[in-house]
């Protein structure tokens, strides 16, 4: 059996190759975020509803710029996550645009297990349960930091996303199986020069080529929904979206309006992104 501690030293290395990479692509991110510039998309913001005075943890936040945009919006924001390199980037994201949060360095699951604070939201987006091996242990530790009345709030690419596969003009389901048991071992890749200006990127942005394995998981729709309810979470709304906010996560997506990617004309759309709350009894 693979060693844990192993992968997951691995997967913070590629993580920490990544951020690297695209934050090299966005240019001056701290005098965006002070001009104004709002990384946040309308489905999120639904989902959240008022943030003033609310305690808020951002779940495998990566740099930080979405958790600065919710800190923006009147909310106490603790951002947790594995790369010590996106924690970095995040407290200096931070400092150099004058929007006060807190970033926490940690393997997620195990910070949800032990930590002693407690939110009024949780809130995951955007790639972040594929990195999670047990999610019925992370939706536990979701329902364990919120108080009582709190909210769980994910916004998450759709797990049909990497079912597909081929170039620009190439539509077939010949990607990753939907039903994969089996953990999948490559680089964080770099979407950000993929997408573009949908995430901030200079449109001249070359990926860079990275090396780094780590390891991610399938959870169907059916497996997500599951763990929310094993964790004793009471859903209220789930939604699914036939565009994505941000990354294009299929080669043969088109530019849509606001920064999203939809399916090219003549396609039959299948959902793009899942997004869901659940309460805390």
């Amino acid at each position: 059996m693979a060693d844990p501690d192993a992968a997951i030293a691995l997967t913070r290395k590629s993580w920490n190759e990544a951020t690297r990479a695209h934050n090299a692509h966005k240019g001056d991110q701290a005098a965006a975020l002070r001009a104004g510039s709002d990384p946040l998309f309308p489905e999120e913001l639904v989902l959240l509803g008022d943030l003033t005075g609310r305690r808020l943890v951002h779940l495998q936040c990566n740099s930080g710029q979405d958790s600065l945009g919710l800190a923006r919006r009147g909310a106490a924001v603790v951002g947790v996550d594995l790369s010590d390199e996106a924690v970095a980037f995040a407290r200096a994201l931070s400092a150099e645009s004058g929007i006060a949060a807190t970033f926490v360095e940690a393997e997620v699951v195990d910070w949800m297990r032990t930590t002693d604070e407690r939110f009024d939201i949780a809130f995951a987006s955007y790639g972040a349960l594929g990195w999670i091996p047990d999610l019925r242990a992370w939706m536990r530790g979701a329902r364990r930091i919120l108080s009582p009345g709190g909210a769980l709030v994910i916004v998450e690419f759709h797990p049909l996303v990497w079912s597909w596969a081929g170039g620009p003009t190439d539509v077939r389901p010949t990607g990753d199986d939907y039903f994969a048991d089996a953990p999948f071992v490559a680089p964080v890749g770099d979407y950000v020069a993929a997408s573009g200006e949908a995430l901030g990127a200079a449109t001249s942005a070359t990926p860079a080529t990275l090396t780094t394995p780590a390891t991610s998981w399938q959870h169907t729709t059916a497996q997500i929904l599951g763990a929310v309810l094993d964790a004793g979470l009471v859903l209220a709304r789930v939604d699914e979206h036939p565009h994505a906010n941000g990354c294009r996560v299929v080669d043969a997506l088109v530019p849509g309006p606001g920064r999203t990617w939809t399916w090219p004309p003549g396609v039959a759309r299948t959902p793009l992104m899942l997004s869901l709350r659940a309460v805390a009894p």
